[in-house]
C-alpha cells in the first residue's frame, strides 16, 4: 500500500511546542491522528497534524473523535509520523494536557518496536490548576471546562485543535489572562 506524504513541518524558531493524540480504541498505543503546536516567541502558533494508520480492527473510539479506517486508509504508519517530530521536538519545553499522551506515545513506540523519544514534557493542566485554581469542583480543568471558561474555540477530539488549544492555555496562563466571568456563571 502507498502511503499519503506526511505534511512539512513548520520552520522555526519556536518557543515551545504542545502535542496532543487521538487514538483509535481504548488501547493507549492505537494512535490514529497526531497533533503539534508550534509556538513562536511572539506567540503566533502554527499548527501540524497527520492521521497515523494504528492498524487495528477496534475502532470503538470513533464516536468520541469520528476517525475511522476509511479516515486512515493510506496513512503512515506510526513510526513513520513520528520520525520527523523526533528531532523538531527535542531540546524544546512540549505541553500535553494531562498524562495520557506521553503515554500514547511511548506504548505507540513499543508497539512499533522503536525508542521512545526523550522529550521535555511537561503538563498544560498543572499550569491551568495553578493559573485559575477557582475551577477545582466547577468544572475543572479539562479542555472542555476551560473552553467554557477561556472562551476557546476550537473542535475538541481533533489533534491539532487540542493541541493548540493546549499551547493557547499556556499562553493565557503565562500572561495572567483573568475571564470577565465567574466559573459557576458556565454550569
Amino acid at each position: 500500500m502507498t502511503h499519503l506524504p506526511i505534511p512539512p513541518l513548520p520552520e522555526g524558531p519556536f518557543r515551545f511546542a504542545a502535542l496532543d493524540v487521538e487514538t483509535a480504541n481504548n488501547t493507549r498505543g492505537s494512535i490514529c491522528q497526531i497533533g503539534v503546536a508550534f509556538v513562536r516567541e511572539d506567540g503566533g502558533i502554527e499548527t501540524w497534524v497527520t492521521h497515523v494508520d494504528p492498524q487495528t480492527e477496534d475502532w470503538s473510539c470513533t464516536w468520541v473523535h469520528g476517525i475511522t479506517a476509511e479516515t486512515v486508509a493510506g496513512a503512515p504508519l506510526f513510526a513513520v509520523a513520528l520520525a520527523p517530530l523526533v528531532e523538531a521536538l527535542s531540546g524544546m519545553v512540549l505541553y500535553q494536557h494531562s498524562t495520557f499522551d506521553r503515554a500514547a506515545i511511548n506504548a505507540a513506540c513499543l508497539n512499533a518496536g522503536i525508542e521512545a523519544p526523550v522529550w521535555d514534557w511537561q503538563d498544560s493542566v498543572r499550569v491551568a490548576r495553578k493559573a485559575w485554581p477557582e475551577l477545582k469542583g466547577k468544572g475543572g480543568h479539562g479542555l472542555a471546562s476551560l473552553k467554557r471558561y477561556l472562551s476557546l474555540r476550537f473542535r475538541h477530539h481533533d489533534a491539532g485543535e487540542d493541541a493548540r488549544a493546549a499551547a493557547q492555555v499556556v499562553l493565557l496562563a503565562e500572561a495572567g489572562h483573568r475571564p470577565n466571568h465567574a466559573p459557576e456563571d458556565l454550569l
